[in-house]
């Protein structure tokens, strides 16, 4: 298998700290053509492998492994709606170029195979390579948090519902060894089963949780007859807040608090590394995103209210450092330095958040006044 992770960088005091996200979404053709990828328990045995090249070659220098980004929004989005054209889908989601999957059952399979792959690269690294190397390896999730659109009760019921199906989907199996109860009764037999001897497996197999938070909703009951695929069966339906859309995120970091405190109260308070978080601006606008600036500004306040209210939050990382290919829009980008795609050398311009964020890890403050006024050129 080839080497092709994904990093997530944090400043320490003593220098940079990588912290390396073996699967971002990047799976060998090979692999789909020969079995079908993440659809065929084979992918674990070929995972724990590539891992353990991987442990092997760079564990001396990496103490932070996460095994796969954001399971649920990759076997939603890939397998569940056809959301992104080259992968699967079917009836009523059928999109251009995508001729083959089953949404009813694919999601739930794919997501319980890279599951296994995690806690058995977990367990390969815990007996290979703890000891020597003593780093953590742990799992991300998607993190949406929602609100009920009304006070209504079937409104409040849809939310937990959600809750479960988007965040519980990964958690409860990482903490209690299955899935929420309710995913159970309502998936039934479309929803994989553990094993004895695999749900202790994946119980605490993680060293840490790593949560990746763009943005919250409102969340409606949605009761319309189910059609037997992921979404009708959380039977809720996500409701952008205010002007919120795919590349126009608004600014409402108590959605953050309330992820880290839903976590602390219902999963056991694991150590938490917040790996994405950040706000689209278009790739072609001013330098001066004072608006990036408003948005880090507040987050990283509400991750310091979490803390202080008991989260064991221990580490944040704004999505990104630089501009890069975003697979939503490739419009609008997420760095804080502008790369100009034009440019066979790809330069690179500071934004006014680079300033912003050069001067808080420094320890430093400017006041958003004041970045209004700078011209960045």
């Amino acid at each position: 298998m080839y080497l092709n992770f994904y990093s997530y960088f944090t400043i320490h005091y003593t220098g940079i700290e990588p912290h390396v996200t073996l699967y971002h979404d990047d799976l060998p053709q090979a692999l789909e053509d020969e079995y079908g990828g993440w659809l065929d328990r084979k992918i674990i045995n070929d995972f724990t492998a590539y891992a353990d090249v991987c442990f092997r070659e760079f564990g001396d220098t990496v103490k932070f492994w996460s095994t796969i980004n954001e399971p649920n929004m990759l076997a939603l989005v890939n397998y569940g709606g056809g959301l992104v054209s080259h992968i699967h889908s079917s009836p009523p989601f059928e999109m251009v170029n995508c001729s083959k999957g089953t949404t009813s059952t694919e999601p739930y399979i794919v997501l319980h195979n890279m599951l296994l792959a995690h806690a058995s690269t977990a367990r390969l690294y815990k007996q290979n390579y703890k000891h020597k190397q003593n780093g953590s390896v742990g799992i991300t999730c998607f993190a949406f948090w929602m609100v009920p659109y009304t006070s209504s009760e079937e409104d409040e019921m849809a939310t937990q519902r959600a809750k479960d199906f988007l965040l519980g989907w990964v958690l409860h199996p990482l903490v209690f060894g299955d899935y929420p109860k309710v995913m159970r009764r309502i998936v039934g037999k479309r929803l994989p089963s553990f094993s004895e001897e695999e749900s202790y497996l994946v119980k605490d197999s993680s060293n840490f949780l790593g949560v990746i938070h763009y943005r919250t909703s409102y969340t409606a009951d949605l009761s319309s007859p189910s059609q037997g695929d992921f979404l009708s069966d959380m039977a809720a339906s996500i409701i952008p807040i205010g002007n919120s859309t795919l590349v126009n995120i608004d600014v409402l970091p108590w959605g953050l608090e309330g992820v880290l405190e839903y976590i602390k109260q219902n999963y056991g308070n694991p150590p938490v590394y917040i790996l994405e978080n950040g706000r689209p601006t278009n790739h072609h606008s001013s330098l001066n995103d004072v608006g990036r600036v408003e948005y880090l500004h507040a987050y990283i306040a509400a991750v310091l209210n979490s803390v202080r209210n008991g989260s064991s939050t221990k580490g944040y990382f704004q999505w990104s450092f630089m501009d890069l290919f975003e697979f939503i829009d490739p419009n609008y980008t997420y760095g804080l330095y502008y790369v100009n795609f034009s440019d066979p050398e790809l330069k690179r311009s500071p934004k006014t958040s680079a300033l912003w964020y050069s001067c808080f890890l420094n320890g430093t403050t400017i006041c958003l006044q004041e970045l209004k006024n700078i011209s960045v050129s």
